[in-house]
C-alpha cells in the first residue's frame, strides 16, 4: 500500500502587512474620522480575532465625501485620457509591488485561503487597472458615439466575497471614463479598501477623486440616496439590489446591479470526469462557495451520475479545511458568523425536505466560523437548496436524461448569472449554451475571469456589465441606459 505524504504546515507570514489599531474615512484625500465618533470592529473569519477598529460613516459623512468627489469632478474629467491613464497605470504598478500584502491582509480579513488572494484575486486586481488604464484614451473608439462624457460622481457599494476585486471592477472603469468616486466597502472587510486608499496616495491621484467611506448598511444607503451622486453601481443580494432599484426610481441617476446567483454545472455524458470534477470543485468549493456565479447547481446526466459522484467525493475527502494563510489550505473560512448561520440553515433545510447530505470526515477549527464542503443527492427542483442561493460550500445535485431536459431544469430559476457545461462536442456547447438563459456560459471550465471579457447577469441577478468594453459604458453620459431585457440580449452576444 502506498502512503500518501502529510502536507507540512505552509503558513504565510502575517508579519508582512501592518494593521494599524484604527483607522478613519478616507475623504478629500485625507483620513479623519467619522463625524459622530462612531467605530466599528473588523474580525478574521479564520480566528474571531479583532484585527482593528474602523469608523462607522455618517450620513454627513457621506455628504463630505460626494461634495469632494464633485469638486475633484471638474478637473479629473477634464483631464486628456492619456494623462488619466498615467494615474491608473502607476495604481496597478504598486499593487503589484504590494500585493503580497494586500494577499495577506485580504486573507485575514475575510478568510478566503492565502492561495486564492495570492494567486487570483490580487493578479485580477492589478489586471484591472491596467486593461481600464489603456482604454483611457480610447473612448473615441469604444462605440459609444465622439467624444463620449463621464457622468459625474459615481457611488459604489461592493461585497465582502472579493472585497479587492470588486474594487478594481468599480473603480477602474469609472476613473478611466472621467468620473470621480465615493466607495462604500462591505462592513466585515474594510480593511483592503483602507489600504487601497494608501495606493491612491502613493501614487499621487488627486485629492477627492477616489473616497472611501466605510460603515454598515445605512452608510450605503445614504451613498446610494444622496442626490449628488450620479451613477450607482451595486454588487450584492438579490434583496438589497431591488430595495436600491426602488430608492433610485425616479430619479435621473444611472444605475447597475450585480446580484445573487444559483448557477447551473452541467455535466454531459461525454465530459472528460476528472476534468469535470476539479470544474465541479472550482465552481462551487473556490471561496467556500461565497460566489455570486458559483455553480451551486450540479445538473449531471443520469448515464453517469454514479461514476460521477464516486469521483466526487474522493476529491471532497482531499480537500484541505484549515488555516487561510496555510498555503496548502483549499477550503477556508466563512466571513461572518450571520453568513455561517445562513448556511446551516439552509442545508439543514435540504436535510429536513428529504435530500440526501453527504460531507467528507473533516475536523473543524474550535474558533472561527467553519462549514465542512457538503453536497446534496436525491434533490428536486422544489428542494429550497436547488432555488435559493446558499452563498456557501454547498453543492446541489441533481439528474437529467435529454439536453432539452437540462436546459429546462437549467433555465427554471429566477436568477440569470452564470453556468457551465462539460462535453467533448463543440456542437453541443454552442447549441445549449445558445439556450442557456445565463449571463455568462463557461464551457469545460468554470469561474474563469478577464479584464477584458464582460461579466453580468439578468432576471434577478441584475443588469449591465462590468469588464471589458461594455464595462465602460455604464460610466458614459449618451450611452444606453442598462435594462434586464437588454442584458439578455447582452448575455447572448457574450456568448
Amino acid at each position: 500500500m502506498i502512503m500518501a505524504f502529510e502536507y507540512a504546515p505552509a503558513p504565510e507570514s502575517r508579519a508582512v502587512v501592518d494593521i494599524a489599531p484604527s483607522y478613519g474615512l478616507f475623504i478629500d484625500g485625507e483620513f479623519r474620522d467619522a463625524s459622530d465618533g462612531k467605530v466599528f470592529k473588523t474580525l478574521s473569519p479564520s480566528s474571531e480575532e479583532v484585527l482593528s477598529e474602523v469608523a462607522q460613516g455618517s450620513a454627513e459623512d457621506v455628504d463630505a465625501a460626494v461634495k469632494a468627489a464633485r469638486k475633484a469632478f471638474e478637473k479629473w474629467s477634464a483631464l486628456p485620457g492619456a494623462e488619466r491613464a498615467k494615474y491608473l497605470f502607476r495604481i496597478a504598478r504598486i499593487i503589484q509591488e504590494r500585493s503580497r500584502e494586500l494577499a495577506v491582509l485580504e486573507t485575514l480579513d475575510n478568510g478566503k485561503p492565502i492561495r486564492e488572494t495570492r494567486d487570483a484575486d490580487l493578479p485580477l486586481v492589478a489586471a484591472h487597472f491596467f486593461y481600464y488604464a489603456g482604454w483611457a484614451d480610447k473612448l473615441d473608439h469604444a462605440g459609444y458615439g465622439p467624444n463620449p462624457k463621464a457622468l459625474g460622481v459615481a457611488g459604489q457599494v461592493i461585497p465582502w466575497n472579493f472585497p479587492l476585486l470588486m474594487l478594481a471592477w468599480k473603480i477602474a472603469p469609472a476613473l478611466a471614463t472621467g468620473n470621480t468616486v465615493v466607495l462604500k466597502p462591505a462592513e466585515t472587510t474594510p480593511l483592503s479598501a483602507l489600504f487601497f486608499a494608501d495606493i491612491c496616495r502613493q501614487a499621487g491621484l488627486p485629492k477627492g477623486v477616489v473616497n472611501i467611506v466605510t460603515g454598515d448598511g445605512s452608510t450605503g444607503a445614504a451613498l446610494v440616496e444622496h442626490p449628488g451622486v450620479d451613477k450607482v453601481a451595486f454588487t450584492g443580494s438579490t434583496a438589497v439590489g431591488k430595495a436600491i432599484a426602488r430608492s433610485v426610481a425616479g430619479t435621473d441617476k444611472r444605475l447597475t446591479l450585480e446580484l445573487g446567483g444559483k448557477g447551473a454545472n452541467i455535466v454531459f455524458d461525454d465530459a472528460p470526469i476528472d476534468q469535470a470534477v476539479e470544474g465541479i470543485v472550482n465552481g462551487i468549493f473556490f471561496n467556500q462557495g461565497q460566489v455570486c456565479c458559483a455553480g451551486s447547481r450540479l445538473l449531471v446526466q443520469e448515464s453517469i451520475q454514479d461514476e460521477l459522484l464516486d469521483a466526487l467525493k474522493r476529491r471532497l475527502s482531499t480537500l484541505r479545511l484549515g488555516d487561510p494563510l496555510d498555503k496548502n489550505t483549499d477550503i477556508g473560512a466563512i466571513n461572518s458568523a450571520e453568513q455561517l448561520a445562513r448556511i446551516k440553515a439552509l442545508a439543514d433545510s435540504g436535510e429536513a425536505e428529504g435530500a440526501e447530505r453527504w460531507a467528507p470526515a473533516c475536523e473543524l477549527p474550535s474558533a472561527g466560523y467553519w462549514f465542512a464542503p457538503t453536497l446534496f443527492t436525491n434533490v428536486t427542483q422544489a428542494h429550497r437548496i436547488a432555488r435559493e442561493e446558499i452563498f456557501g460550500p454547498v453543492l446541489s445535485v441533481l439528474s437529467f436524461r435529454t439536453p432539452a431536459e437540462a436546459v429546462a431544469k437549467a433555465n427554471n430559476s429566477q436568477y440569470g448569472l452564470s453556468a457551465g457545461i462539460w462535453t467533448e462536442k463543440g456542437s453541443r456547447i454552442l447549441s445549449v449554451a445558445n439556450s442557456l438563459r445565463a449571463g455568462v456560459v463557461w464551457a469545460n471550465t468554470f469561474n474563469k475571469f478577464d479584464p477584458t471579457s464582460p461579466f453580468g447577469g439578468y432576471k434577478e441577478s441584475g443588469f449591465g456589465r462590468e469588464g471589458g468594453r461594455h464595462g465602460l459604458e455604464a460610466y458614459l453620459a449618451g450611452a444606453a441606459e442598462p435594462s434586464n431585457e437588454r442584458s439578455e440580449r447582452e448575455g447572448e452576444r457574450d456568448r
